[in-house]
C-alpha cells in the first residue's frame, strides 16, 4: 500500500529510510513548538492554546504536503512571520491580536485563490536555473547562521556579528550569564558539530539525527554532573522531560476561532495583508527551491512537478491555522535535514505529520531538547546546501553575480524572501544594463517579480 501510494521504488527510496527522514525533520523543527507560543504570548495570546495550534496547524500542513503533493516537506507556523506578527503589527501597530490573525486568513484565502491561478506555479518557473541554484546555497547559509545562533556560537557584538565569549554574551543581551548556563551549552553545540560531522565522514545511517540525539544526551549528563545548571530567567532550562502536568493537552479554545473583520477596510491594513503575502508566497518559493535543488527533484527545465499541490497544502494550512490560532503556516527549510537523510516522498511528510500529533501528549519530551542540540544539524545541512553552489555557471559573470548578491543577502538580511528579491532584480537589471537581456530571453514574470519588487521596497 505504501508503495502504490508514494511510489517508493520509483524514487529511490524504502520506508526505514523515509521514516528515518520524517522523524530527522521533526527533531530540527520541534523548536517551533516552544518558540511559538512563546512569541505569540507577547502578543497577548494564550500561551498553551497556541501550542496546540502550532501542532495542530503543523500536522495538518504537513499531512497534506503528503497527500497533495508526494513531497518529503514539512509545514510549520513560520519563523519571521510570527515576530513580525507580535512585535510590528500588534505590539507596533496597535492592532488586537485577533484582527491580526483575520489579516493571517484573508492571506490564506488570497494564497488559494492564487495557487489555483498558477500565478504561485509560474512564478517558480520564471526563476533561471542559475538563481535556483543561488537560492538552495543562499538558504545553506542562511541555516547554518540559525544554527550558529541558536547556539550562541555567533553573538552580536561591534562587528554585528562576534564569536561567542561570557563577557560578549552578558553585554549584547544584558545579564549575568556563566559557564555553567550559557558557556557550557555553546561548548555541548560545537562538540555536536564535531560529532555530526564524523557521523557524516563516515557514512553512518541517520547521522542528523544520531547527532541531535547525542549532544542531547551530552547535554543532560552534564545537567546531572552539575556542569550545566540549568537557568530558566536566562533561557536554560532543565534538559530532562517534565511530565509534573502529565499528557493533558493544552485547550485550543482561548484562540480558536478569534477573527474579527472589524477595521480591516484601511490602508494599514492591506498593508499588513501584503507583508504576509509576500513574506509567505517567496519564503515558501524559496524553500521549495532549495530543497528540491539538494534533492535533485527539479526536472531539466527547472521545474518542480506536482508543485501546485505543494503550494495548495501551503495556502490552506495557513488559512486554517489562523482560524484555529497560529500564525501563517509556511513550508520549513528544516526540511532539508529529512531530505539529507533520504527522504524523497510523502511518507517522510506523514512521519514528521504524526510526530505533531504526538507531540501534543508528549509535549515534556519534546519541548526539553534544547536549541544548541538541534543547532549542529542545522550547520551540517547548511554544508550540504552549500555544494549546490558547483551547479552555477561562474563563467557567465551575468548569471553568476546576480547569484552572489542572492547568496549574501539570505543571512546578511536574515531572509529568504529579501535574498530572492535581491536576486531577482540584480539579475534583470544587470542583463538589461548590461545588454544581455534578449540573449537570455528572460520570462517576462521576471520583469514584473523585478518591478513589484522595487515597489515593495519604496513603498515598505
Amino acid at each position: 500500500m505504501l508503495e502504490k501510494f508514494f511510489k517508493l521504488k520509483e524514487n529511490n527510496t524504502d520506508v526505514k529510510t523515509e521514516v528515518l527522514a520524517g522523524i530527522t525533520t521533526f527533531m530540527t523543527m520541534a523548536y517551533i513548538l516552544a518558540v511559538n507560543p512563546g512569541i505569540l504570548a507577547e502578543a497577548g495570546m494564550d500561551q498553551g492554546a497556541v501550542f496546540t495550534a502550532t501542532a495542530l496547524a503543523s500536522l495538518l500542513g504537513t499531512l497534506l504536503m503528503a497527500l497533495l503533493a508526494n513531497y518529503p516537506f514539512a509545514l510549520a507556523p513560520g519563523m519571521g512571520l510570527n515576530a513580525y506578527f507580535t512585535y510590528t503589527v500588534v505590539m507596533n501597530m496597535g492592532y488586537k491580536w485577533e484582527v491580526a490573525l483575520t489579516a493571517v486568513f484573508i492571506e490564506g484565502i488570497i494564497f488559494i485563490i492564487l495557487s489555483l491561478t498558477n500565478v504561485r506555479e509560474a512564478i517558480f518557473n520564471a526563476i533561471p536555473l542559475n538563481l535556483k541554484a543561488a537560492v538552495s546555497v543562499g538558504i545553506g547559509l542562511f541555516i547554518a547562521f540559525i544554527g550558529l545562533q541558536n547556539a550562541n556560537i555567533v553573538v552580536g557584538g561591534s562587528t554585528l556579528v562576534e564569536l561567542f565569549s561570557i563577557d560578549k554574551y552578558n553585554l549584547v543581551n544584558g545579564v549575568e550569564a556563566g559557564f555553567h548556563d550559557a558557556g557550557i551549552t555553546v561548548l555541548l553545540a560545537v562538540i555536536g558539530v564535531i560529532i555530526t560531522g564524523i557521523l557524516v565522514i563516515r557514512n553512518i545511517k541517520g547521522n542528523i539525527l544520531w547527532g541531535i540525539l547525542i549532544t542531547w544526551l551530552l547535554g543532560i549528563i552534564c545537567q546531572l554532573a552539575g556542569i550545566y545548571v540549568p537557568n530558566p530567567e536566562l533561557g536554560f532550562y532543565g534538559l530532562l522531560p517534565d511530565f509534573s502536568n502529565g499528557l493533558s493537552v493544552p485547550s485550543i479554545m482561548p484562540v480558536f476561532g478569534k477573527l474579527q473583520f472589524d477595521g480591516i477596510f484601511s490602508l494599514n491594513f492591506v498593508t499588513v495583508i501584503f507583508a504576509f503575502l509576500f513574506v509567505d508566497m517567496f519564503d515558501t518559493i524559496g524553500t521549495l527551491i532549495g530543497v528540491a535543488s539538494k534533492a535533485d527533484m527539479l526536472d531539466k527545465d527547472g521545474r518542480l512537478p506536482r508543485i501546485k499541490g505543494a503550494l495548495m497544502a501551503d495556502a490552506v494550512a495557513t488559512t486554517v491555522g489562523a482560524a484555529i490560532g497560529t500564525t501563517t503556516t509556511t513550508t520549513f527549510v528544516e526540511s532539508a535535514s529529512g531530505v539529507t537523510e533520504g527522504g524523497r516522498t510523502g511518507l517522510t511528510s506523514v512521519t514528521t505529520a504524526v510526530l505533531f500529533g504526538l507531540s501534543l501528549f508528549l509535549s515534556p519530551i519534546f519541548l526539553a531538547i534544547p536549541s544548541f542540540a538541534t543547532a549542529p544539524a542545522l550547520i551540517i545541512v547548511g554544508f550540504y546546501m552549500l555544494t549546490n553552489v558547483a551547479n552555477i555557471d561562474f563563467k557567465d559573470i551575468s548569471e553568476a553575480l546576480p547569484c552572489y548578491i542572492c547568496i549574501a543577502a539570505m543571512p546578511f538580511f536574515y531572509s529568504i524572501s529579501e535574498g530572492i528579491s535581491m536576486g531577482v532584480i540584480s539579475y534583470v537589471a544587470l542583463n538589461i544594463l548590461s545588454g544581455k537581456a534578449k540573449e537570455k530571453k528572460i520570462s517576462w514574470l521576471m520583469y514584473v517579480l523585478a518591478i513589484l519588487f522595487i515597489v515593495k521596497y519604496i513603498l515598505l
